[in-house]
């Protein structure tokens, strides 16, 4: 009994004492929190001499808070005695001598600790660790790199290297130790290319990482790692035709079925590199059809990007007629069934819009929409380009009916509001413009940006006119120039235009006009007229309805299609500071960043 009483007052007296040395350090540390210095010191100074061990980080760090060197000097010699040989207070000590300006101390001491590293894996790793604690990573680095002469494995310590480097963004040596690391691990070649990218910060960077590649393949040329990190390498330079090079050339090497090749095609589509994706598409394609998985998809693909680089850019009608060719060859060789409904959707759209064959792509989408078992949303897309070409062959109730339906099977869903905006703008088109606004007042609330944002402009245009003009005459001609504009007849539609102002001189559509007539630019790729009508709008009209499209428009001409990346970001800045409630604010802000290098705004 007596001991127990014995045992229970001693905890009684430790509890005690622990929590007043709580009290004590939460004093303290409001103390320092306060500018009161001296009083947080007294107190840490007090702990530290009831319990060294416990309490001398608190205090060691505190006394180099405030600069007493001296003091800390003094209590790390004190531990070093109490324990030889800790790294931890040699460590400490180093970095009393670092501030206090000795680095040559210090060096002594972190040199001789180096000199005497054990030969143990842990014990480098807990050494290492202390140091990069200290904030001391050029002699973290140090240890893993005498560690690995120890232990005679230039592989070891690489995750942490790794980490150090990027820490200190010591471009050279991050990227040897991921050459060195990536051919055991090629798994993380993926996490290579990131991490390189958020480091490098210009073509200096990359070019190092070309020459070093270009060694180590010298020298090891069956390591596909570094074919594959090349390739990549050039993409980020933008040199597409270097990259698609040595796709190709490890493709046959290793005689493989060109899979490889087939995705890197797909980024050069993404970066717009046309030519040097159709040459990879045509190399699978070469390859045959017999044990080649990727040869219905590679030619498929191949046509998808030839017609890409021919509506993207200046075409002629013979460039026009090679690619409807080209559709009807696939389609002639692989039929048409629901695997080909996307190649005849895309042949009925280049027939309506670039060839004006009208009656061969109804037939086209007709029969497309009666293949079973297409998929339900490309299925749709059918739909409402069918409607489409109903709408432009003059039949607008066929059109209706097939835009309802479309809406009614989809509901609430992103292709039922394009179906609902779709049935507006026929309204619109026909001159029934009450209908159309009533549905357009409905579709401002779309989920989607782009419906939401067209469905707003056209209504707020319906309305202005109407308001100026109840009968909606000019209105009228207006909306007969946007049909032909949507049409792709660029000659007929700026005709129409020119005639608003003839027939009723004084009206309300002046920058409705110019903006119809700058669509019409940028259809035609005149963009450099297109600026000159749009910059007209921001000057003339900077408080109508299209003056933040105007100055939206304007910076993506100027960044995508006249490369003058310092006029976008002006005309990006402007819709921040001049439109901050336009719709297009947030993509403005994310390009505009994107422009001035701002790196995590990538996403």
């Amino acid at each position: 009994m007596k001991q127990l009483y014995v045992l229970v007052l001693v905890l009684f007296i430790c509890s005690t004492r622990l929590l007043a040395q709580n009290n004590d350090l939460l004093l303290a540390r409001q103390y320092a929190a306060n500018g009161e210095q001296q009083k947080a010191l007294d107190i840490y100074q007090k702990l530290f001499k009831q319990d060294n061990d416990a309490y001398y980080q608190q205090y060691f760090t505190s006394l180099l808070t405030f600069k007493k060197f001296d003091e800390a000097e003094s209590i790390t010699k004190k531990m070093l005695r109490k324990y030889p040989g800790n790294n931890e207070y040699t460590i400490a000590l180093g970095s009393v001598y670092t501030q206090q300006g000795n680095t040559a101390k210090a060096d002594a001491l972190y040199n001789d600790l180096i000199k005497n590293l054990p030969a143990d894996q842990g014990a480098i790793a807990n050494i290492a660790s202390q140091f990069y604690q200290s904030a001391n990573a050029d002699y973290a680095i140090k240890i893993f790199l005498q560690g690995r002469k120890l232990l005679h494995n230039d592989n070891a310590f690489a995750f942490e290297l790794i980490t150090l480097y990027r820490y200190k963004r010591d471009k050279a040596a991050l990227t040897e130790e991921y050459l060195t690391f990536l051919p055991t691990n090629p798994v993380f070649l993926s996490q290579a290319e990131s991490t390189l990218a958020t480091v490098y910060e210009g073509p200096a960077d990359y070019d190092m990482l070309k020459v070093s590649l270009l060694k180590r393949i010298q020298k090891d040329p069956q390591q596909i790692v570094y074919t594959n990190l090349l390739t990549w390498q050039f993409l980020q330079q933008k040199e597409f035709d270097m990259a698609l090079n040595q796709a190709l050339a490890l493709s046959r090497r290793q005689n493989d079925d060109g899979s490889n090749v087939f995705e890197l095609c797909r980024t050069l589509v993404a970066n717009e590199a046309y030519d040097a994706a159709i040459r990879g598409y045509e190399y699978i394609v070469s390859k045959g059809y017999k044990d080649n998985q990727n040869y219905i998809s590679a030619k498929i693909e191949l046509i998808n990007t030839k017609n890409l680089k021919v509506t993207n850019g200046q075409y002629t009608q013979a460039d026009l007629l090679g690619l409807e060719k080209d559709y009807t060859d696939l389609l002639n060789e692989l039929g048409r069934g629901r695997g080909t409904v996307f190649a005849m959707q895309k042949l009925a759209n280049l027939q309506t819009f670039k060839l004006h064959k009208l009656k061969d792509a109804q037939a086209l989408l007709e029969a497309a929409i009666a293949i079973q078992g297409v998929r339900p949303a490309l299925l749709a897309a059918c739909k409402l380009d069918l409607g489409d070409v109903y709408l432009l062959n003059n039949q607008p109730w066929d059109a209706s009916l097939l835009y309802s339906q479309v809406e009614k099977d989809n509901t609430a869903t992103p292709i039922a509001q394009d179906a609902a905006l779709r049935n507006a703008k026929l309204a619109y088109y026909t001159g029934d413009f009450d209908w159309a606004r009533r549905q357009l007042n409905i579709l401002k609330a779309a989920t989607t940006q782009l419906i939401a944002n067209d469905a707003l402009n056209l209504s707020l245009l319906i309305s202005d006119n109407l308001n100026a003009d109840s009968a909606g005459k000019a209105l009228k001609i207006y909306s007969r120039a946007d049909l032909l504009i949507f049409a792709e007849q660029p000659a007929k539609a700026m005709l129409t235009l020119d005639s608003i102002d003839k027939k009723y001189p004084g009206n309300a559509l002046e920058a409705d006009i110019l903006m119809a007539k700058a669509r019409i630019m940028i259809q035609q790729k005149d963009f450099t007229n297109a600026v000159t009508i749009l910059k007209e709008i921001v000057e003339k009209h900077a408080f109508d309805l299209w003056a933040d499209d105007a100055v939206y428009m304007l910076g993506d001409i100027y960044e995508t299609k006249l490369n003058d990346a310092n006029q976008a970001k002006s005309y990006y800045q402007k819709i921040i500071t001049d439109y901050p409630g336009s719709l297009w604010i947030n993509d403005a802000r994310k390009r505009f960043r994107l422009l001035r290098g701002d790196k995590n705004d990538a996403s």
